[in-house]
């Protein structure tokens, strides 16, 4: 029997296909029935009438409109509301207190295509339709979807009506344009299944409208009734083919146009039989729920009364009756139909009977009453901002670039914004983070004396970027273009390189005479905040432009259109959820970070994380001490201790070896001055660096300066003199020639009997001699000139007190065997403190983004911003383990992941790639070039005494690591699980 039922299901799945039938039904028809087979033998004529209507519901009424409502669910047992204009807490108020009323649940539908902004206040207000066309990723559409099926949620909502699957193909269409995919049948298609197939496979129902297709037409059905003249093979192969593709796909519900449509029926769609029973339903298999558009539009209401376009509209085979005019006038006429026998009951319960099953269907997804608590804030949330900017980024089209973008800081730049005053601000906001320019503007309709002085004011400049804002999506208004705008650019391109940002509907290229003469232009679809944010971070290198044209425009810009342009710029701030990561899969660093300042293994830290170039985490937490005077920020400057040896030391013979100076097999003798007889003499600069040298670890050379507790006064005073110049800390200066001493003791210290791996900071002193001898000038300048100052690290140096005020310094210990006084601003680490505070091992300052960046630098196999620093080859041969063998992890400068699980620097999920390195003070700095991912973490843990170990104790550093692997981890996951777009797959 199991074998001949599977043979049919076989067969019947052939013949769908042969039939170009869909084969993948609605949704709501796989929920069980029983309890809608209840409903209907318990229900009224009149009940069963009632869930035919949804109505027009709004939250920004008074409460006559809620009594209105609380009056139709309690008198004519209405089976759903539409909502429609308001806020997301009042609408979640009216939705719990109308839900409570009605003995069967509403269905509640939204039209919300462009994000619940559409309707509501205080929510993201997404990009239109237009613009997933052209960013033409299914993925991302899908995502989309989804995203919007999770909002929808939140608000108790079933139906969303989207997606516009109209292949608008007319430039002049007033109702349509923006809000369609675009012109191509197969954008519109792939990119409608994949925002139907998000809000479905997450609980919300989609909805494809307009059926048959508006997109080709010139009048709004809103305020006339549009006519379609094509002919029935034209709307084969064009209007219905989305439809088509959407209904094999699954979809849930569709709305009908007010549309004339000769080729297929003298009767307007929404009130044709032919076109819904034969066409919809027979004909293309439909087997989901029908829902009119409007009623209450111009399409139909002007040819007839409420009620009666009510009534024709059921006996054309809608399921519901949207934004009825006058409920009781058509409930009672279709009652009446009924008793006449004028309409079949029999039919009547065939829709009410689907109704009632997406209502089982779809009520499983959403809670009994709306939680308002918090209610916007889940809205607004990481994902929602994330997605927001991944449309963006995916939808901007570069249409023209001679060669410009992404603009050069070492041209004089001016930035000409039109139209919009405050969205002039975010841009030049936004674009000072990335490169310098003048900044000028003009309101829309501006005369022509001050259009010829803002054109003389940009003379002289090499490069003009001019932004159009302040659009229109209406075609009669030119999209908001004024031609002696246009005419002004063409003046402007005369004397400069000219950059046109057009943030609005790319129908408006056909209007800008000349455009094929600019130097660069693109398209941005809207004018919102985040897409003039991204687009000022984009003409610099700093955001992506990833779009192609959804429609063709001309000869000179047709369909496709495109020069995508990555992002170049090294560090972006993002939402985690930009790069499909959760940002909740992060939230427990911060009860990590919160039990270590609880448990006093350290007062407070900065931690920032970044992934491919998107900062995903940048925190603050607690304070610089424990007295809790001043909190951690931004511009919080820590001792590194021993991450000097890479970001100075190592950094600095990279830069010799790229050069042919040194080379890492060399011996010490062949840069040093040493004897012969120096048991130093031949070691080689590869095993100082990788600590495999056989030093000794260090030396306390401050111990024989103090007697008793006292400094020695020969060899410390309280004031700078040419003798004492080595600035050990506030009040004390030691003698230039004690320096000489400790090198000698390094010398006399002679090596370790025990061969292999010992972490040693004296292979430093030398390398600083190294450094020194071929940069020829002091460390501290050397690593400023060729790294430091290029770079822009400003906080980022030795002697963070030539650059600052103590204020913005984390302190270290109460030094009181050395220095008897409270370590701020001055090195942590006594030896590098006794050489002026300028080690080959420590010393060196920084905020934890100018470390990243240095990490980032080194992650790139040596560019940083375009530019070139260290060779690759150079990076990659100091980034190599060359002891393994001998259990030592090390690479040349860098530390490394250690191979045995548990043990070392790092968590175990760091790759074997990564490097980095710790220090003493409670810092460390990771890179892992196979992830993408750098890892900062900076702290004080030994304020006020060193002794304290309780941040290696309690595993801070590397718990905090393994955590951002896991959410890289995790995201990785959803995004195969998306890499291929998810199939829907039948149940027999």
């Amino acid at each position: 029997m199991k074998q001949l039922l599977s043979l049919l299901f076989s067969a019947l799945l052939l013949q769908c296909f042969a039939q170009d039938y869909t084969c993948y039904p609605p949704p709501f028809l796989k929920s069980k029935s029983a309890w809608a087979d209840s409903l209907m033998n318990e229900m009224s004529t009149s009940e069963k009438v009632g869930q035919l209507f949804m109505v027009a519901a709004y939250s920004n009424r008074d409460e006559a409109h809620a009594k209105q409502i609380d009056w139709l669910i309690e008198n004519y047992h209405i089976g759903g509301l539409i909502f429609m204009q308001g806020g997301p807490v009042r609408q979640a108020h009216l939705t719990n207190r109308y839900q409570a009323k009605s003995v069967i649940p509403l269905l509640l539908a939204m039209d919300a295509e462009w994000g619940l902004a559409m309707r509501l206040d205080s929510t993201i207000r997404f990009p239109r339709q237009l613009s997933l066309g052209a960013a033409n990723d299914e993925n991302l559409s899908y995502a989309y979807g989804a995203e919007m099926a999770r909002q929808l949620k939140e608000l108790g909502v079933h139906v969303s009506f989207a997606p516009v699957v109209d292949v608008n193909n007319n430039p002049n269409n007033p109702v349509i344009g923006s809000r369609s995919f675009g012109e191509s049948v197969n954008r519109v298609s792939l990119m409608g299944t994949a925002v139907m197939r998000g809000l479905q496979d997450n609980g919300v129902l989609a909805n494809a409208k307009h059926f048959p297709g508006h997109g080709d037409t010139d009048q709004d059905s809103h305020k006339t009734l549009p006519t379609i003249g094509h002919d029935r093979d034209r709307l084969d192969t064009l209007e219905l083919a989305p439809f088509k593709h959407l209904i094999k796909e699954g979809l849930g519900s569709m709305m009908v146009a007010h549309l004339n449509i000769p080729s297929m029926d003298s009767m307007t769609s929404t009130l044709s039989p032919k076109i819904i029973n034969d066409i919809l339903r027979k004909e293309l298999a439909f087997d989901g729920l029908v829902f009119t558009d409007a009623l209450n539009m111009k399409g139909v209401s002007a040819h007839y009364g409420p009620g009666e376009v009510d009534l024709m509209a059921l006996k054309a085979g809608n399921d519901i009756l949207l934004f009825p005019g006058d409920v009781p006038k058509a409930h009672q006429m279709i009652l009446k139909a009924i008793q006449d026998g004028e309409y079949e009951e029999a039919k009547l319960d065939e829709h009410v009977r689907k109704i009632l099953m997406t209502k089982a269907w779809s009520t499983q997804f959403v809670p009994d009453s709306i939680d308002v608590n918090g209610l916007t804030e889940r809205l607004n949330n990481h994902k929602a901002i994330g997605m927001h900017q991944r449309m963006v980024e995916g939808s901007m089209t570069i249409v023209q670039n001679k060669g410009l973008l992404p603009l050069s800081p070492n041209q004089k730049t001016a930035v000409l914004s039109i139209g919009s005053k405050s969205m002039s601000q975010v841009f030049e906001d936004a674009s000072e983070l990335f490169g310098e320019a003048d900044y000028y503007f003009l309101p829309k309709g501006a005369s022509f004396p001050s259009i010829n002085n803002v054109t003389a004011n940009l003379n002289g400049y090499d490069v003009v970027v001019i932004n159009l804002m302040g659009t229109s999506n209406s075609p009669s208004k030119k999209f908001g273009l004024a031609e002696s705008y246009i005419s002004m650019i063409n003046e402007i391109k005369q004397n400069a390189k000219v950059l046109v940002n057009w943030y609005g509907n790319p129908y408006a290229l056909k209007f800008m005479l000349g455009s094929e003469t600019w130097d660069g232009l693109m398209v941005a679809y809207h004018d919102d905040h985040f897409t003039i944010e991204t687009s000022a971070a984009m003409i610099w290198g700093g955001a992506s432009a990833l779009g192609t044209l959804p429609v063709g425009v001309g000869s000179s810009y047709p369909l496709g259109l495109g020069y995508p342009l990555i992002a170049s710029h090294e560090f972006r701030r993002t939402v985690p959820e930009f790069l499909g990561i959760d940002s909740d899969d992060l939230t427990s660093i911060d009860s990590i970070v919160k039990a270590g300042i609880e448990a006093q293994a350290f007062p407070g830290c900065r931690v920032m994380a970044i992934k491919d170039g998107h900062i995903i985490l940048d925190k603050s937490y607690g304070h610089l001490t424990y007295e809790e005077k001043q909190e951690v920020n931004q511009n919080t400057v820590y001792d590194l201790a021993s991450i000097t040896k890479i970001i100075a030391s190592t950094a600095s013979l990279m830069y010799f070896v790229d050069r042919g100076k040194i080379s890492i097999e060399d011996e010490l003798h062949q840069h040093l001055d040493l004897p012969d007889t120096s048991e130093h003499y031949h070691l080689k600069i590869k095993d100082m660096l990788s600590h495999h040298a056989q030093l000794k670890s260090w030396i306390p050379f401050y111990l024989e300066t103090v007697d008793k507790g006292k400094l020695n006064p020969e060899i410390y005073q309280t004031y700078k003199s040419e003798l004492f110049n080595q600035h050990v800390a506030e009040g004390i200066f030691m003698n230039k020639n004690y320096v000489d001493t400790i090198y000698q003791r390094i010398a006399d210290s002679g090596l370790r009997e025990k061969e292999g791996y010992k972490y040693s900071d004296l292979g430093y002193y030398y390398l600083k001699q190294i450094i020194e001898k071929y940069a020829e000038a002091p460390l501290q300048v050397f690593v400023d000139s060729i790294f430091y100052l290029p770079m822009e690290l400003s906080s980022m140096g030795y002697h963070p007190l030539e650059k600052m005020g103590d204020e913005n310094i984390a302190p270290t210990e109460y030094d009181m065997s050395f220095r008897h006084q409270l370590i701020r601003g001055y090195v942590h680490d006594p030896g590098a403190a006794m050489t002026n505070g300028i080690g080959g091992h420590a010393g060196v300052f920084s905020n934890a983004f100018d470390l990243a960046a240095m990490m980032q630098m080194f992650m790139n196999g040596g560019e940083y911003k375009g530019k070139r620093y260290l060779s690759k080859e150079t990076v990659d041969l100091f980034n190599t383990a060359h002891f393994k063998n001998d259990d030592n992890r090390r690479g040349v400068g860098f530390d490394k992941p250690d191979p045995q699980d548990g043990v070392g620097p790092t968590c175990d999920q760091a790759s074997p790639r990564s490097f980095g390195h710790s220090g003493f003070t409670g810092t460390l700095a990771w890179a892992d070039p196979e992830n993408g991912l750098v890892y900062v973490f900076l702290s004080n843990r030994v304020y006020p005494n060193a002794d304290n170990r309780k941040l290696l104790e309690m595993n801070v550093r590397t718990d905090i690591q393994a955590i951002l692997y896991e959410a890289l981890e995790k995201a990785e996951k959803r995004q195969n699980a998306l890499s291929v777009f998810p199939k829907w797959t039948p149940q027999p």
